[in-house]
């Protein structure tokens, strides 16, 4: 069967069976701050199996994308060598919210993979946790599986749990025998060599585990089961390996065709390295087209790693110029039919990934140079070794491989500290996992706090109202000491969260940020600092109480910032306003690919592989402001997402969307998802002023820009300073330009004229002077401090002295308020035995500083202009140790 026909076959079964098929959800988890991406086909669920959300119907099938490169689902070490292991792939799933159970499961599991698929049954075995009788029996009635090839396993791998807490149960796994032919081996032995392959795991979710790992039965049990599509396939379709498949050979065809090195599909360096490339092409292709930007943090950073590691592999096959982005649209076509998002971002994806590949092949050519630097001074230490803090610098700083830093530092008979590297690099590790994790790690126990309390608190958002009265509050989480924690009342003083059946706040989301305000009752009053949302619909109104007590009998007010919010919908409609002009100037592959709306500003990020012209910048601000006079209706409506879609209505790739869509339309020209506030007709924004543009990653701009009351600030600030440069000039407004021209031409002319004579009379002073060049063992040593002036110019000053002297080094110092500048210079005759780097790095090192370079030529800087006279004073002493 073709991967295509496993995907449909398996969705057909279950959709036969009463499960509604649910696509695949974004790999970057919507709401879920615990999560960098999807890496089960449970995790667009999560809620429905802890009880926050309630499931639209109690039976799902999915082919859910899927990513595994960080946390414990970490296989990226293992993908090339591995041929099972990959970082992005496919699962298949059916699930039960409560409804069906381990009997059905297991009976529709073997049906499929016996009747469906054809696998023989003499070949299949299954694994029950050890302490699951029920779980055996079923395997025993509803199969043909004799009990010899029913095994029971421990915990290890056959018990999960969705974290230290919360819905756990034990597991039953489907194994095939890949060689029946041989004699058969023990099951623990096969099972670990690859005899018997694990080809679908099915989870029985029947208890609810506490903090002190009790465990009491869930009242509603549940069914979550994962098939990899590419192990099924592999299995299917009798090959070895995965990457024998239908899913990668293209691929590996086209990455064998265009290095011009066959794929054997063995162990050597140039099929691991096509194995690695095809794989990580899957992973860039994906995330990209769900939303993730190249960067260097989070969800970026790792698309970043995967990218580079994907060319790291290619320099093994002799790649030296830019060669993924040509692999883009094969991946298209492979995976195209099944996921059209990726032939909807092809062109902006391609675009970002040759940006990237040329951004790492600069950095490979600069990170070279720091290498460099990096051994000559270990040299100048004495060392022989790379320290493993050096190491990791080069490697988080200027983004260089080990390897590379390894090959360059073996040429220069340099070692590597390998376990110092691992140890830094496991504690930068740990000190970004405790940045990130005090938050997430808030979010998680006010969810779990929710999601035991007794009753749900979702929320309705009213948006046609600023004020609401005559409303009780339904919960309340107090900051404590020690983490949040439910009470019944909130007091002066106090901060927390406060839950409504129906808000006119509106919380944070699709970029806009969420609403501030009031909340009040008779005897007291509460700010809104600010309002979140969790994926169940909870709003979380952020208090800080500011006078009296409220309980949840009290009747209280509810009142947004209104200007606030009038200025935040000026924004967002405007961002649409600008989403559909820039479609329209620059081409139809633009798409968003992140934005921000406040009360003072807007911020577009979207795809294009260049900055704008001035042109296009002024056609793109003039088609919005020529949307803002005519002053059109903002229509919005709910619709099925299937219809809104059909009209054309743009979304947001990596959105959640349900069923039932909110569509927001400026007739004639922008018709989008959207969730957030809006002005009822686009001259309600007054006037929109696009303020900057620039790259934000490779293949990525953004634009910022302002409207209404803070377009019509800046037009006043800027008309206020023109009339003050009127005034300084002493010319009319239209001849300022020229006026300020000619002025700055005049102090660069200026400027270096005086350079040139400060060098001469420097060079003249110092070969004439009393104090001139010193013998140190057959050196003549001229050392010099000189008044403040540019690097470029004591470089220029060091270069005059230097040709002078004929034979010699030149020393040069000069001193600001917080800084020192050095520059060493060595005439040629003098290379073998004095190298400048050396020299200027001990200099540099007696007034606070550091640096580097050529043997003939080096600068270096320090932060105590105090020391400078005595550092000079030193010079020959920091010669003479080096001769």
């Amino acid at each position: 069967m073709k991967s295509s026909e496993i995907r449909t076959s398996f969705i057909d079964y279950f959709v036969e069976r009463g499960h509604i098929h649910r696509e695949s959800s974004p790999l970057v988890p919507h709401g879920d701050a615990t999560l960098l991406f999807a890496n089960a086909g449970m995790v667009q669920f999560k809620d429905y199996f802890v009880g926050l959300e309630t499931p639209p119907a109690p039976r799902a099938v999915t082919v859910q994308k899927c990513l595994r490169v960080s946390g414990k689902h970490n296989d990226l070490e293992n993908v090339g060598p591995s041929p099972r292991h990959h970082t992005f792939f496919e699962m298949l799933g059916n699930f039960s919210f409560g409804d069906y159970f381990k009997a059905e499961a297991i009976e529709m599991a073997w049906e499929l993979v016996t009747d469906v698929w054809g696998l023989d049954p003499a070949h299949l075995q299954a694994t029950v946790f050890e302490e699951d009788d029920e779980a055996e029996r079923l395997w025993r009635e509803l199969s043909t599986l004799p009990a010899d090839r029913i095994h029971r396993c421990g915990a290890k791998d056959n018990f999960w749990a969705m974290g230290d807490t919360g819905p756990c149960g034990p597991c039953s796994e489907i194994f095939i025998d890949r060689f029946p032919d041989q004699p058969a081996v023990d099951f623990a032995v096969g099972s670990e060599n690859g005899r018997y392959l694990e080809i679908w795991n099915l989870v029985f979710m029947q208890f609810e585990r506490s903090a002190d790992g009790s465990m009491t039965p869930l009242p509603n049990p549940s069914i979550d089961t994962g098939a990899g599509l590419e192990r099924v396939a592999a299995t299917l379709q009798g090959v070895a390996s995965n990457y024998d498949t239908d899913l990668f050979q293209p691929i590996l065809a086209a990455t064998a065709e265009i290095s011009s090195i066959a794929y054997e599909g063995g162990d050597g360096e140039s099929d691991v390295a096509m194995r690695v490339i095809a794989d990580h092409l899957r992973s860039v292709g994906f995330l990209l087209a769900d939303g993730v930007i190249p960067s260097n943090e989070g969800r970026g950073y790792v698309l970043r790693r995967i990218l580079r590691r994907a060319l790291r592999h290619g320099m093994r096959l002799g790649f030296e110029e830019p060669f993924l982005h040509r692999l883009i649209p094969v991946l298209g076509e492979v995976m195209g039919s099944a996921y059209p998002e990726l032939g909807a971002t092809e062109r902006a994806t391609s675009q970002t990934v040759q940006a990237e590949e040329e951004k790492f092949l600069s950095t490979i050519a600069a990170g070279a140079r720091q290498v460099q630097i990096a051994v000559e001074a270990g040299r100048a230490a004495q060392s022989s070794q790379l320290d493993g803090e050096t190491v990791f610098r080069l490697y988080d700083t200027f983004g260089l491989p080990l390897e590379v830093i390894e090959e360059i530092a073996e040429e220069e008979r340099m070692e590597v500290d390998r376990a110092g590297f691992a140890e830094a690099l496991e504690e930068q590790r740990q000190r970004s996992r405790q940045a990130t994790g005090d938050g997430q790690k808030q979010l998680v126990a006010v969810q779990e706090l929710l999601r035991k309390a007794e009753e749900s608190p979702r929320t309705e958002f009213d948006e046609d109202e600023d004020r609401l009265t005559g409303v009780r509050p339904l919960r309340f989480i107090r900051q404590g000491a020690h983490g949040p924690e439910i009470t019944d009342h909130l007091a002066v003083g106090d901060e927390g969260i406060v839950f409504f059946e129906r808000t006119v706040f509106y919380a944070e989301g699709g970029g806009q940020v969420g609403d501030v305000g009031e909340i009040s009752w008779p005897g007291g009053r509460a700010e809104v600092i600010d309002t979140q949302k969790d994926g169940a619909g909870n709003f979380y109104h952020s208090v800080r109480i500011l006078a009296g007590a409220v309980n949840r009998g009290t009747e209280v007010e509810l009142a947004i910032d209104v200007n606030r919010r009038r200025d935040i919908e000026r924004n967002h409609t405007a961002t649409h306003l600008l989403h559909a002009a820039l479609r329209e100037v620059l081409g139809e592959t633009v798409r968003q690919a992140g934005s921000l709306v406040e009360a003072d500003r807007l911020r577009f990020d979207f795809t294009f592989s260049r900055p704008l012209t001035e042109e296009e910048r002024e056609r793109v601000e003039d088609r919005v402001n020529h949307w803002v006079r005519r002053a059109s209706p903002v229509a919005i409506q709910l619709q099925s997402q299937e219809e809104a879609l059909a009209r054309g209505a743009m979304a947001l790739f990596g959105e959640k969307y349900g069923e039932t869509v909110r569509t927001v339309e400026i007739p004639g020209f922008s018709l989008e998802l959207c969730g957030g506030c809006h002005v009822g007709n686009t001259g309600q924004i007054g006037l929109f002023a696009l303020v900057t543009e620039r790259g934000v990653a490779s293949g990525v701009r953004r634009i910022e820009a302002i409207t209404g009351r803070e377009a019509a600030e800046a037009w006043r600030r800027q008309q206020h300073r023109e009339q003050a440069l009127v005034e300084i000039a002493g010319v009319p407004a239209e001849r300022l330009e020229e006026e300020f021209t000619g002025l700055r031409q005049r102090l660069r002319d200026a400027e270096k004229e005086l350079a040139a004579v400060r060098r001469q009379l420097v060079a003249g002073e110092s070969l004439q002077a009393d104090d001139g060049p010193v013998d140190v063992e057959g050196i003549r040593l001229l050392v010099r401090e000189v008044p403040p002036a540019p690097a470029e110019e004591l470089r220029d000053m060091a270069d005059i002295l230097r040709q002078r002297l004929e034979s010699g080094v030149v020393v040069i110092g000069s001193r600001g308020e917080d800084k020192v500048g050095l520059v060493v210079a060595v005439t040629q005759d003098l290379v073998p035995r004095v190298h400048a780097g050396r020299l200027v790095k001990a200099l540099a090192s007696r007034v606070g500083g550091g640096g580097g370079g050529r043997p003939d030529f080096a600068q270096a800087g320090g932060r105590d202009p105090e020391a400078l006279s005595a550092a000079l004073a030193a010079a020959p002493e920091d010669l003479r140790s080096l001769l």
